[in-house]
């Protein structure tokens, strides 16, 4: 992908930062964090934007959405819906799974 990989041991990223990552404009990082209500940064004292890990890996997503697969924003945005609604209910499924596991072991050790 054309996007750079980003250091773990950091916990925020800058708009300038981000926007070397993706290699695009610091205006479209400002411009993409206005329309995905997905990206949450945080503010520093000064009021500049901070980026998490998760908002960095979000940026990759719209990235590959728009720029790669050459969705409009808004379908990037309903792909992105749908993408959070898939994890949602995969979190589920895996949940409950784990539940069915726990209840088995539970049952083979009072055996």
């Amino acid at each position: 992908m054309p996007y750079k990989e980003t250091e773990d041991v950091k916990l925020y990223w800058s708009v300038s930062e981000v926007a070397r990552m993706l290699d695009v404009n610091e205006s479209l990082v400002r411009f993409w964090d206005k329309e995905f209500d997905i990206i949450k940064p945080v503010r520093n004292k000064k009021g500049n934007r901070m980026f998490t890990k998760s908002d960095i890996e979000n940026f990759k997503h719209i990235f590959h959405l728009v720029k790669v697969k050459g969705h409009t924003l808004e379908g990037a945005r309903k792909m992105l819906k749908f993408r959070k609604e898939e994890m949602d209910s995969t979190t589920g499924l895996r949940d409950s799974l784990q539940r069915v596991r726990n209840f088995l072991v539970e049952l083979k050790e009072t055996v």
